[in-house]
């Protein structure tokens, strides 16, 4: 079975400097039926206005991962990391027993990036920071491998059975994804459009998915993929 959910559908919030759309319950959006997609739990396709952004704020127990679509993000953290990512790179962040952050867009062009939160496999961990730069040709036309549960199977490794993959299309090409029967999928189209099994799917629209699928696009897409187990949460 393949779900879309079309981005016009989901939680929104308009601020003067952040302009979000909540894939799953947060803040102000609230829907009991739309808390999580087994171990996932928020994805917020974020813009951030020049000069503004958030400021140092808590987190506890959740493994955190951000995707900058566009735009440079500036991170600052109680465990004394400070850094900028811009396009295609990634940061993660294990809260475990807890750690204080604060992200920001310094610069002076719009930035946007998916913030993602994911359920750990138990509680109190030590908290953890990494980050990830790859040349963006290591995502064109096939799938980049960027976050595991498994040990050295990908660029970084979280607390949970969750494997994130990233991937550039070019227009006119097409990827074959199998799925497992225990496994399932959420995908995201974070820029351009994509067919899921014929199934149109436009920026920032995302899909349910527990059956092998083949991508496609005419003019491109830049997609995100999360793999996990078939499992129930919360």
């Amino acid at each position: 079975m393949i779900k879309k959910l079309d981005h016009r559908n989901m939680g929104r919030s308009c601020l003067s400097w952040l302009d979000s759309w909540f894939h799953f319950s947060f803040a102000e959006y609230y829907n009991p039926e739309n808390m999580h997609y087994g171990a996932l739990r928020v994805v917020n396709d974020d813009t951030i206005q020049p000069h503004t952004g958030f400021d140092t704020h808590p987190h506890r127990d959740m493994e955190i991962v951000t995707y900058v679509i566009d735009g440079a993000l500036t991170h600052g953290d109680s465990m004394q990391n400070v850094s900028t990512l811009k396009r295609g790179e990634i940061q993660y962040m294990s809260a475990g027993t807890g750690v204080f952050h604060s992200e920001k867009n310094n610069g002076d062009e719009i930035l946007r990036l998916l913030q993602i939160w994911i359920l750990p496999d138990c509680s109190g961990y030590a908290p953890q920071y990494g980050e990830v730069r790859i040349p963006w040709e290591a995502r064109e036309n096939m799938l980049l491998h960027i976050i595991s549960g498994q040990k050295e199977a990908a660029y970084v490794q979280i607390h949970q059975d969750m494997d994130i993959y990233v991937s550039a299309l070019s227009s006119g090409k097409e990827l074959d994804i199998p799925v497992e029967p225990s496994r399932q999928v959420y995908l995201i189209v974070m820029e351009g459009e994509a067919e899921c099994n014929g199934i149109c799917l436009q920026q920032r629209d995302a899909a349910k998915i527990d059956e092998s699928f083949c991508i496609k696009t005419s003019k491109g897409a830049h997609i995100m993929l999360f793999d996990m187990a078939k499992e129930d949460f919360l």
